[in-house]
């Protein structure tokens, strides 16, 4: 809520208020078990408040010798709520939009009034009622129950306290004092309504958690009153995550949680409610005539895309894969996990790979996976939602076979983060490209490190061939052997995979070959082969269809 006179300090309140809600995250996340125990809730609040965050960051350096009169109090206002609508994700995120959006409207529709405590209870009442008709059958219990008795405390304690207006030239210091001063009643408000949730809505109650929403929201309030007084926050209980045996809601039959932005003219969101609602559930259809933001939980992504025709453009595109979400999250709440979350890096890579021992060659070097099954082909979505679970900003993606690589860009495309993809065909062209990722530097420039360090590779493979040679070469189950995808030899396993190897050495230091599912040689077998001077490396990948996969450098 705009409440000041300068931006920066308006920037600063947003700041506290995500950080705040940055240190208590992992335990959001944690409480997370309605609508869906997809462990997410601290995620997408975030990532909502970091929207709101980065527009701010704009507007300040744009704006920065210029009053909040000066720009416009409409501008300013307008541009946040349109900034939190688009980065909304998930129901959290995007009832946290609207509560960002009606309180954004209170301050628009009266121009030139101080923001203090009476606008801010009048703010907090649209935030509520906004919030409410976002969702198509509200649920008690939740963050709108939170909102809301945050809400009536704050008009309760204008009903029965001193006047509190303010002088139009009241200085910052008593503008901020006033503000926290109504805030921090609602804060503790908040709380008790937090441990009241368990009561109001049974899946809380039967998994032993409060509201995930609603703690979030009192955490981020905390912040608030923490930057106006410039001290330290209002204490805010510590909750125990859910338990592992709570009974998961419905919507897990639907694996992909979606979230986009529609932008057009005309728009209606009430038709579009019941047309999503055909093909999943959760649904979520908020914004105004030029602008929808959209979640729902669906197997067909791009199907709830294509609902909106092609007169309109659809962008901020992230799926998330809520079956993977509540494996992971069940495995760390049971101590199986791999602790923490990990901190958000600038740049990662995700690679497309098949076989166990393939992906843990890839997650050694830090590279992250997303499984292309037997024929190394996954589908578009699937590789959307494996770039939505990488912590980083950007993302390059490392298709590994050239049948993958327009269904990464297509993903990279639809992707609200940076995105690029580094057209690796082959797994092990891949690896070599993983290597050379540096995780402090952007996208672009790890793009380029990616490309000089596969541009003079060199590739083998060696495969049972599926059927006869209609050349009389080989027959099926022969060894066949490539090198650059031009077949050099073929027969005996051994003898085929010591052609390959001395193919490529040529010129050479050191080969390395993947061993696959089924591999008939053993690590000293194939060691034997390395020609004098060539350093040969023997890694286990278990893919399927090819014995040995080979690089050399």
């Amino acid at each position: 809520m705009v409440a000041f006179t300068n931006l920066d300090r308006f920037r600063s309140v947003v700041a506290a208020a995500l950080s705040h809600l940055e240190a208590r995250r992992e335990e959001v996340n944690d409480l997370n078990v309605f609508p869906v125990a997809d462990g997410d809730t601290g995620d997408n609040m975030a990532l909502t408040l970091r929207a709101v965050l980065d527009e701010l960051d704009r507007l300040v350096a744009e704006e920065r010798d210029r009053t909040i009169d000066e720009i416009g109090r409409e501008e300013i206002v307008d541009a946040v709520a349109r900034a939190a609508l688009l980065g909304a994700r998930g129901n959290s995120g995007v009832i946290l939009s609207q509560l960002i959006r009606g309180a954004a409207e209170e301050l628009v529709s009266r121009p030139g009034e101080l923001v203090d405590p009476t606008l801010i209870g009048a703010a907090m009442a649209r935030a509520v009622d906004r919030a409410y008709a976002s969702v198509r059958e509200p649920a008690e219990g939740t963050i709108l129950t939170v909102v809301r008795e945050m809400a009536h405390r704050i008009a309760k304690e204008l009903a029965h306290g001193p006047d509190t207006r303010l002088d139009p030239d009241a200085p910052a210091e008593t503008q901020d004092a006033a503000i926290a001063a109504i805030l921090e009643p609602a804060v503790e408000e908040g709380q008790e309504s937090v441990r009241r949730t368990p009561e109001l809505l049974p899946v809380l109650r039967e998994a032993g958690v409060v509201d995930a929403g609603g703690h979030a929201l009192t955490v981020i309030f905390a912040g608030v009153v923490a930057a106006l007084r410039g001290t330290e926050a209002p204490e805010i209980d510590h909750h125990a995550p859910a338990r592992v045996t709570h009974p998961e809601h419905a919507s897990e039959t639907y694996r992909y949680c979606t979230n986009f932005a529609v932008t057009g003219t005309g728009l209606d969101p009430a038709p579009f409610r019941d047309q999503l609602e055909g093909i999943g559930d959760s649904v979520l259809v908020v914004g105004d005539q030029h602008t929808l933001k959209i979640h729902v939980h669906t197997d067909d992504p791009e199907a709830a895309t294509r609902l909106f025709g092609d007169g309109v453009e659809v962008s901020h595109l992230d799926v998330a894969d809520m079956h993977a979400q509540i494996v992971e999250r069940t495995e760390k709440l049971s101590g199986n996990g791999h602790g923490p979350a990990e901190p958000l890096a600038r740049c990662a890579a995700l690679a497309v790979v098949a076989g166990d021992g393939m992906r843990r060659l890839f997650e050694s070097i830090g590279a992250h996976t997303v499984d292309g099954g037997p024929t190394l082909n996954p589908s578009t979505m699937e590789i959307l939602a494996a770039i939505h679970q990488v912590p980083a900003e950007e993302v390059v993606v490392l298709p590994n076979s050239s049948n993958v690589i327009m269904a990464a860009e297509r993903a990279a495309e639809l992707s609200e983060k940076l995105v690029l993809v580094e057209p690796t065909r082959s797994q092990q062209a891949g690896l070599t490209a993983a290597i050379a990722l540096d995780p402090s530097r952007a996208a672009e420039e790890n793009g380029v490190a990616m490309h000089d360090a596969v541009v003079e590779l060199s590739i083998g493979s060696v495969a049972p061939a599926a059927r006869d040679d209609v050349h009389g070469r080989f027959v099926a189950g022969d060894a066949v052997g490539f090198v650059d995808e031009e077949i050099i030899a073929w027969g005996d396993p051994e003898a085929t995979l010591g052609a390959v190897i001395r193919s490529l050495a040529r010129d050479r230091e050191i080969v390395t070959c993947i061993s696959g599912e089924g591999a008939p040689l053993s690590d000293e077998r194939i060691e034997a082969l390395a020609p004098e001077g060539v350093e040969l490396e023997v890694r286990d990948g278990g893919q399927p269809a090819y014995w040995w996969l080979l690089a050399a450098e």
